[in-house]
This record gives structure tokens, sequence and C-alpha cells, in this order.
């Protein structure tokens, strides 16, 4: 699977822009602020529905446009699937695939496996339980559509349940089975995605294990732990044994939205005990993990992105990475950077054929390939 091409209208800094991609290394070239990063999250917004940066739809329309459009053309067995995404203001997001609108989003996820690599992967290590809890979602919704139905009606049953709680604390009353309702749908589908989390990181975990060996040179040992409160007890147990807590803080203090990653190296925290080096070498390891995981459930090859890597990573690292998409183990790949001669030099040194566009405020100011046999 790749991405033939793409089409932008009115997207962020693009008034219109088309392009047409490399089956392998595409690389993206210009000075900071120029668009660069623009055309990855257009990239992403094909695969995923949604922007890596910005949550908001409408703010990532060009000011004072009435919307935005992105198309993509991906081949994958052999045909070609047009996918288009449309925002207007005041509308709800359109999305197609072959000109047909899908009734849910949810239904496109995991069609177009893509990983991306981005400065802000930092926020895995730095940021709260949140964010590692998104890495696993965003890693198993896009081989179990099911999971992803489960993790919506869990959060709207989390929602109504905490709700219910702020009512209690305000009438001063407590209704144990109007609370059971929605215990009963927190267990439902808590225990989906207990299950699927857990089943996730026992088999990721090995793979993620011999990337950080192979990133880091064999030279300290890591961890990836899993940890839940369903470890340690009946989701129904739990919700009933913390109804005096939940009751006095207003909402619900157990639950697999509570479940945690531990980073650990030896057996220390990342965050605390990890040099720089490690911690990248850390999301580095993860990355690449995700991307060979997604491949074996998924049988094809995800996209990988790769905003501003010079910025966190060291040349070696950016090699390493270079070389193992230049093996067909990997798939397409599309890069920003500010240096064309520094990554040019490093695509020659890995002998990868590549297609390099140099941004120029929101437009395409040149373009130039190298084919490698």
């Amino acid at each position: 699977m790749y991405l033939k091409s793409l089409s932008l209208i009115n997207f962020k800094n693009y008034r219109e822009a088309e392009f047409e991609f490399h089956d392998k290394v595409n690389c993206f070239v210009g000075n900071n602020g120029e668009g660069k990063t623009n055309v990855l999250d257009a990239i992403y917004y094909l695969s995923f529905c949604k922007s890596f940066f910005n949550p908001s739809d409408v703010q990532n329309i060009l000011h004072n446009e009435p919307f935005f459009v992105i198309q993509g053309d991906f081949e994958k067995a052999g045909e070609v699937d047009k996918i288009h995404c449309g925002v207007k203001r005041g509308q709800n997001k359109v999305f197609k695939k072959n000109k047909k609108e899908y009734e849910r989003l949810a239904e496109h996820i995991g069609g177009y496996p893509l990983v991306m690599i981005s400065p802000a992967d930092s926020i895995l290590i730095y940021e709260g339980s949140e964010e590692r809890r998104k890495f696993i979602d965003g890693i198993i919704a896009q081989y179990d559509r099911e999971y992803l139905d489960h993790l919506i009606q869990y959060n709207k049953a989390l929602a109504q349940r905490n709700a219910l709680l702020k009512l209690f604390f305000k009438e001063r009353r407590f209704d144990a089975d109007s609370l059971g309702v929605w215990n009963d749908q927190l267990v439902n589908h808590g225990l989906y995605l207990f299950e699927k989390r857990r089943k996730f990181i026992h088999d990721f975990e090995p793979i993620f294990q011999k990337y950080f060996s192979a990133v880091s040179g064999n030279k300290e040992v890591v961890q990836l732990q899993y940890e839940s409160p369903l470890l340690h007890g009946s989701f129904i147990d739990l919700l009933n044994a913390s109804e005096d807590e939940d009751a006095r803080k207003q909402f619900t203090t157990v639950g697999i939205h509570k479940d945690e990653l531990l980073f650990n190296i030896g057996s220390h925290p990342l965050k605390k005990f990890g040099s720089q080096g490690q911690q990248k070498s850390y999301l580095i390891a993860l990355k690449i993990a995700q991307l060979e995981f997604l491949k074996q459930i998924k049988k094809v090859n995800p996209i990988l992105l790769l905003d501003d890597i010079f910025d966190k990573l060291d040349e070696n690292r950016v090699r390493y990475l270079l070389e193992l998409v230049n093996t067909n183990q990997f798939g397409q790949i599309f890069i920003t950077d500010t240096h064309p001669e520094r990554i040019e030099q490093l695509l020659h040194a890995v002998k990868g054929s590549h297609k390099m566009f140099e941004i120029d405020k929101g437009a395409i100011k040149k373009v130039w390939h190298e084919e490698k046999k």
C-alpha cells in the first residue's frame, strides 16, 4: 500500500497544491513555517479522519476561506482507492471512499494504517497516563473496529456516571440503583477494552524489545509494562467498593480510564532515570515496533511520517530509520527537513530511491527525484 497522490485546497497555509509521490521515500524541504509539516498532517487526515496536531477541524481551514478539501489516491493490492475529506464551516465533516460517503467515520479507521514520528512524541514520556492510553488505543483501533466502538461507548457511559455523581452531590442525595445502570455499561465495555489492551501489550512488547536492542546497541534493559485496576480485582467489585469515594470526589475513580503504560529502563522510570539518548531510543523503538506490529496484523506496509526528525534525533538514529525503510520490510515514508543537503546525503548513503519537494509559503517551489537500483 502507498499514497500515489495528494490534493489540497484551502488546507492550513495551502490555497491549492497537487503532489505526485514516490512509492518509497518522499522528502519535503524548506525553511520553518513554510508548510512542510502541513503536508504530513494532510496525509494523517486521510488515515485517521482528523489532524495529528489540531483537534479542531475548522481551525485547519485557510484564513477567511469557507472550507478545506483533502483528497488522496491510495494504491492497495493493485486497486486505487480515492479518499476525500471535506470540512466546511458550520457543517459536519464529510469523508468519502471512491465517492461513497461513510455513515460513520469509525468505518474508515484502519483502512490505511499509518505511523507518525514527531518531536511531539516526547509527551508519551513527560505527560500523563492519558497520552499513553491514546498510544495504545490508536494502534488497536487500526485493526479492531469493535474496539473503537467499545471505547466510544465506554467514554459516553463514563461521562454519564460522572454527571450523575455531580448531581447527587449537588442535591445531597445518593441513588445506588441509578448509578448501577452506568456501572453495568462501564463493565460491559470496559472488560472488552481491558482484555484487548492486555493482549496487545503481550504481543507488542517482544517486538519493541527487538527494536530497542537494535537502536541502542543492546546497551540497556528496558520494560514496557501495562498497569490496570482490573489486574487487581473484578471491575464491578472495584466500582462498588469505590462508591463512597466517587460520591465525595464527584467522578469515577476506578476503571480502565485509569490504565497506565509504564516506560522503564532497568527497574526505574524512564522519565526520571533515562538519559536523553535512552529516551530517544525508547520512542524510536516504540514507533518502529508499531509499524511492524500493524504490518503483521493488517498484512500491508503502513505509511511512515517523519516530522522534523533532525530536531530530536541524531544522525545515527535517522540513518537507522532510513535503512529500515529502504528494505522491503517497511513501506512508504514521508520526511520533513529544513536542510535538503543533509537529508540527500543520508539518502545517498543508504542508497534509497526518493523524491524531493521544496516547499515555499504553502506552495511547491521545486521537485526533483533520484532512482536507485
